[in-house]
């Protein structure tokens, strides 16, 4: 007789985890895929090992046959007029208009005049050596180039613009015009600020890696830019008009 008592456990059996999705992987598997969607050809040969790259292999090759024959030989494709034959009559009666004479003539070419300066028999071509007034000679010599003429006639149309703005602006309101002294201190203003902001601007580091400094350096490049116009309106022109209010 036992004194420890069994008890009876009943086993409850639980089913396998099925997801439910398995239906549709099931019918996807069966649809037709397409080749060489990713992993490459459905079906590819198996290179066999005994076709492994030779040395020499891909070397070009020469004929065996040292000798060529005369048949295998190229034939020039354009060949020259065979001989004339000793029975043969040449042409008689052509004509040409060439000037033989003229053709064969040998046209002599005249040597440049040179300068020798030295007693050891240097020399040097007498055009570019200054020796001669090359230059005095010209056309154009002792007039105003034409890139000045080009930039006096632009300043002169510069001026005379502004003096139409000026003259309009102080028919529409009163303005005033500034003295030397005046513009002298705001150009001298003009100038320590820009030299400020670029000490500043030359203060920067040289990697801009961040949105911050790149947005700064564009500041301080705009501001150098407005300063350099202001500072060349108010060098250019020695009279200014302002608003007087």
């Amino acid at each position: 007789m036992d004194l420890i008592t069994v008890n009876d456990f009943a086993f409850c059996t639980v089913h396998r985890y099925v997801s439910k999705f398995r239906p549709a992987v099931v019918q996807e598997e069966k649809l037709p895929k397409r080749p060489m969607r990713t992993m490459g050809p459905a079906k590819v040969e198996t290179p066999s090992p005994e076709n492994f790259l030779k040395k020499h292999s891909k070397d070009p090759k020469l004929s065996d046959s040292k000798f060529i024959s005369k048949e295998n030989r190229q034939i020039p494709s354009s060949r020259k007029p065979p001989v004339p034959t000793r029975t043969e009559i040449p042409p008689m009666g052509i004509q040409t208009k060439r000037d033989f004479t003229k053709t064969c003539t040998f046209v002599t070419s005249k040597p440049k005049p040179i300068s020798v300066d030295t007693y050891k028999g240097h020399k040097e071509v007498l055009e570019n050596s200054g020796l001669v007034p090359k230059y005095i000679k010209k056309t154009d010599f002792g007039k105003v180039p034409t890139y000045l003429q080009k930039h006096n006639t632009e300043k002169k149309k510069a001026q005379e613009e502004y003096d139409n703005y000026v003259k309009e602006q102080r028919e529409k309101q009163a303005m005033k015009q500034l003295s030397e002294e005046e513009r002298r201190d705001i150009l001298e203003g003009l100038k320590k600020n820009w030299d400020r902001i670029h000490h500043e601007y030359q203060g920067l580091s040289l990697v801009i890696d961040t949105w911050c400094k790149r947005a700064h350096k564009e500041r301080l490049e705009a501001d150098m830019k407005r300063l350099e116009k202001e500072m060349e309106t108010f060098e250019r022109f020695k009279v200014i008009y302002i608003a007087d209010n």
